[in-house]
């Protein structure tokens, strides 16, 4: 960890909250708002945020599953984005959602207007603001996290 963290302190609440309160409960609500009020479907939305997770390295978010009212994506769906191109367990929304965040993490100058004819045909003006602000939460904190060596200490509730 590239952070110090005080005995007894839970990594994630002491550096999100406590080192920066202004700015790192801010963060952590727009980070919750991401699954809070979200209305893509499960599936766009994890192909989305895997890919990052996958872009990222982060441990925590590749350990990391959406539940939707006890509902989550099958245990082969992370492995499934890897192949996002050739996969046949992705109907054309999902494909686009995992292709959108990694062109949007790795070459966001390279999404072209062909790009943007396939994304307008399968998602709305609405849904492409509110993918575009999710896969911006999870690039940005992802990669906070696994820079401060904060994911390879953070556990999940239940572990």
């Amino acid at each position: 960890m590239n952070i110090d963290i005080p005995e007894g302190q839970e990594p994630i609440g002491y550096v999100w909250g406590d080192m920066v309160p202004g700015i790192g409960m801010a963060a952590a609500n727009f980070s919750l708002s991401v699954y809070e009020h979200t209305t893509l479907g499960l599936r766009e939305f994890e192909a989305a945020r895997l890919r990052i997770a996958q872009i990222n390295g982060c441990l925590f978010c590749l350990d990391w599953r959406t539940d939707r009212d006890g509902e989550k994506v099958e245990d082969e769906f992370a492995e499934a984005v890897t192949q996002w191109r050739t996969t046949a367990a992705f109907d054309d929304r999902t494909r686009l959602a995992a292709e959108y965040a990694e062109r949007y993490a790795l070459d966001h100058h390279g999404i072209d207007d062909e790009f943007w004819t396939r994304m307008t045909a399968h998602y709305s003006q609405h849904e492409i603001v509110e993918l575009s602000m999710s896969i911006g939460s999870w690039l940005a904190f992802g990669r906070l996290n696994h820079v401060l060596g904060l994911d390879a200490v953070c556990v999940l509730p239940g572990h």
